[in-house]
Formats: structure tokens, C-alpha cells, sequence
């Protein structure tokens, strides 16, 4: 009767266990990997990035004071990383596309003009076909470009 208890606790702690461990070390792998990433577009200690945001598979990095916008975007198709320097930028704008039948969101960018020049960039923020589950995360999504479009106007006026 004790080894069968014994063993019953022994599978439900491995079955309670394994799955916490592998979140815990994927957890690890992705912090050291945005670190990575954020040290890379520091440009030389350059640029701190700071702030920063995560949400659905994307993390939003910002250093205010010498103004730097880093998206790193972990989806499973495309995995990308996008930098912008806030000091060349004079406007920001928040593009939303429409499907065909103009009711679906397709995609959400935030597109940067340059003073000079006056040359475009584009970082894509949201698309749909990054999204598994049919537009679960456009929501969220939309309103955090919503709030960073705010961010990064207010740190280009200053």
C-alpha cells in the first residue's frame, strides 16, 4: 500500500512538475534572446532601452531620452526585429488596412516620416496572418500601437 502511494505522488509531481520547468526555462531563452537583441541595436551603448512592453509574442522597447524605438516581433512565421531613431523622425502615423470586403483589419502599421528627405518607413505592427486564432489578439494589439503611437508622438516633440 506505501509503494503505491509512493508512486502516485511520484507521477503527479513529475505531471505537475515538467510542464512549470519547460515554462521557466523558455521563459529564461526568451529574456536572454530580447536582451540579445537589445544590445545589438544599442548601437554602442547608445540607446537604453528602458521601457519596454510585452504582448503577444511582441515586445516594444523605447529609450525616451536619447530616442530609439525597438519592435521585436517572435511570431512563428517571421520573426523580426524593427529599430527606428526617433531624432530623424517628424511625424508618426498609425496605418490601419482593411481586407477586401473593408470590415477585417488585415494589418496595422506604424509608419514614421522622416524630416529629410522625406523618406517612409513602415513597421508592421499587426497581421492577420500572424494571427493563429482569427483576430483574438487585433484587439489589444491595436489599442498598445494606440498608446505607443502616443509614446513616441510625445518623445518626438520634445
Amino acid at each position: 500500500m506505501d509503494t503505491s502511494i509512493a508512486i502516485i505522488g511520484l507521477v503527479l509531481t513529475i505531471l505537475i512538475a515538467l510542464p512549470i520547468f519547460y515554462s521557466i526555462r523558455a521563459n529564461s531563452m526568451n529574456k536572454s534572446k530580447i536582451e540579445k537583441i537589445k544590445a545589438e541595436f544599442s548601437q554602442n551603448n547608445r540607446f537604453k532601452f528602458e521601457t519596454a512592453e510585452t504582448l503577444n509574442k511582441k515586445v516594444l522597447a523605447l529609450d525616451e531620452k536619447n530616442k530609439g524605438f525597438l519592435l521585436m516581433d517572435f511570431n512563428l512565421k517571421s520573426e523580426k526585429n524593427s529599430f527606428v531613431d526617433l531624432k530623424d523622425i517628424q511625424t508618426s502615423k498609425l496605418v490601419v488596412t482593411k481586407d477586401n470586403s473593408g470590415e477585417t483589419i488585415a494589418q496595422i502599421d506604424l509608419e514614421f516620416h522622416y524630416k529629410e528627405n522625406k523618406k517612409i518607413k513602415s513597421v508592421p505592427f499587426y497581421k492577420i496572418e500572424n494571427d493563429q486564432m482569427g483576430q483574438l489578439c487585433l484587439y489589444e494589439d491595436h489599442q498598445l500601437a494606440k498608446k505607443y503611437k502616443q509614446i513616441i508622438d510625445n518623445c518626438i516633440s520634445i
